[in-house]
């Protein structure tokens, strides 16, 4: 299903088809460095991955990550997505990308996007984003589409400090 298109990506939900891609992303270094290591390390481990997270998510929040492609190509370079996390008091904004695709304006075209949808379809009134205070390019992403810093936060599943930005929409 079609969440949402841009003027250079379509944004749809994910579904058990997109394990291939799911493998590839979460075992990228980058990711396992800047979101951390999932341990999907087989088609079966990206399938559940897809299960317990995104598509759980989509059953009871109406949303959740789902994956970015270029319009232009079909190619699957990344996803983006609002997480309703347990821990969090809103809804966060989350966005990873393969290297490949990074600096050419696709991480903000998504997350701009995303930031639309959550606001007009699911009817947030804010937004906020979690990221590694490391992750300098990943903090851009947020100061670009309008979210500013808050405060350092602890979520209880990592062992570092994060970045916590918010915006009210």
């Amino acid at each position: 299903m079609n969440v949402l298109e841009t003027e250079r990506l379509l944004i749809r939900q994910f579904n058990t088809e997109d394990a291939g891609f799911i493998l590839k992303l979460l075992n990228d270094p980058s990711f396992i460095k800047n979101i951390g290591d999932r341990n999907v390390r087989t088609l079966e481990d990206a399938q559940a991955y897809l299960h317990k997270g995104p598509m759980t998510s989509y059953e009871k929040n109406g949303f959740g990550l789902s994956l970015v492609i270029l319009k232009e190509t079909g190619e699957s370079i990344g996803m983006c997505g609002l997480i309703k996390r347990d821990t969090l008091e809103n809804v966060d904004i989350g966005y990873a990308f393969l290297p490949r695709y990074w600096a050419k304006g696709y991480a903000v075209e998504s997350a701009l996007g995303m930031k639309a949808y959550a606001k007009d379809v699911v009817g947030l009134n804010k937004l906020v984003g979690i990221v590694d205070p490391a992750n300098k390019e990943s903090i851009r992403v947020l100061e670009k589409i309008g979210l500013t810093y808050e405060k350092m936060i602890r979520l209880p599943e990592d062992t570092i400090d994060l970045k916590l930005f918010s915006m009210d929409l």
